[in-house]
């Protein structure tokens, strides 16, 4: 096993700061101790709350957080809790005892409606990847229990994970109507029983993420960056919340075309076309004039 570090985060609130490890700490679920009793499932988080200015713990996937009491400042003590964290982790301490009850929070997950009527949006309560990830055929899951799953169902045509959802596009053989509440709960229970989303050889961290970006970045031209902050600025949200997801492939600076891959519910999508030449296209041409001729999807 690598070695654990720590680094420190503030966050919107003051009095928490988020203690990110380098490396997964706990798989899909969420804690919340408000106390040492309550922490009895937690070694680590009773160790913290020998500290007398915790409040609240906090355990996620790859981070702990820690509210604090008005009786110290962050500045003086940070140091030393990141310090202690790294510490009890290394010396192979008990992050989560699984089989003590733990207070988790149930699962529920619910279907939207995305611009491609083939596509439904199944959004839970919880993180469940850290990246995208689509899948094609069943022959991509190979590290992917859950939708190695779905393709099971004869209607399932694609499947898409990112952060807290699943896009799930169907053939045209079937309605939603008929099958919805069926995948809805099919995701609901696969997530509410511990499973495997992905396998965890194939997550990375926040911070792995954002190194292999920052190389992917720096080895673009110019005008292939500013395209990129473009897109991930102002186009990527408005993606996401119909359930897709839209990356960059490259910039051809003697056509001036610009290459994108649609995935999720944008791919296939009837309305991808307009999009892109409507809305990506105009704006590319309107931040980027005399840079940009044309925008086109690869597999939209």
């Amino acid at each position: 096993m690598s070695t654990y570090s720590i680094t420190v985060e503030g966050t919107s609130n003051p009095a928490i700061k988020k203690f990110q490890a380098n490396q997964f700490l706990v798989n899909h679920n969420s804690y919340e101790f408000h106390n040492i009793d309550d922490a009895t499932n937690s070694p680590l988080a009773q160790q913290l709350f020998y500290l007398p200015f915790v409040k609240t713990v906090y355990i996620a996937q790859n981070f702990v957080a820690i509210e604090k009491y008005n009786i110290v400042e962050w500045i003086d003590i940070q140091n030393e809790v990141s310090k202690q964290i790294e510490d009890f982790l290394n010396d192979n301490g008990v992050i989560i005892i699984e089989d003590i009850a733990a207070k988790k929070i149930p699962v529920t997950v619910y279907a939207e409606s995305t611009p491609n009527p083939s596509t439904l949006k199944f959004v839970a309560n919880k993180k469940l990847v850290t990246s995208p990830f689509e899948f094609k055929t069943i022959d991509d899951t190979a590290h992917a229990p859950l939708a190695k799953e779905l393709f099971h169902f004869p209607f399932v045509k694609e499947v898409f994970i990112d952060e807290n959802y699943v896009s799930v596009q169907k053939y045209d053989m079937a309605n939603w109507d008929e099958i919805v509440t069926e995948t809805r709960e099919f995701i609901r229970n696969f997530i509410q029983d511990g499973k495997e989303v992905v396998t965890a050889e194939q997550l990375k961290t926040p911070q792995q993420l954002e190194s292999i970006a920052e190389a992917t970045f720096e080895n673009l031209d110019d005008i292939s960056k500013e395209i990129v902050n473009i897109i991930e600025e102002y186009v990527k949200p408005a993606v996401a919340s119909d359930g897709g997801n839209i990356v960059f492939k490259n910039y051809d600076e003697k056509t001036k075309n610009v290459s994108v891959i649609l995935q999720g519910a944008c791919s296939g999508c009837p309305s991808s076309t307009f999009t892109l030449k409507n809305g990506i296209e105009n704006m590319l041409k309107q931040m980027l004039p005399g840079h940009i001729n044309a925008v086109e999807a690869i597999n939209g």
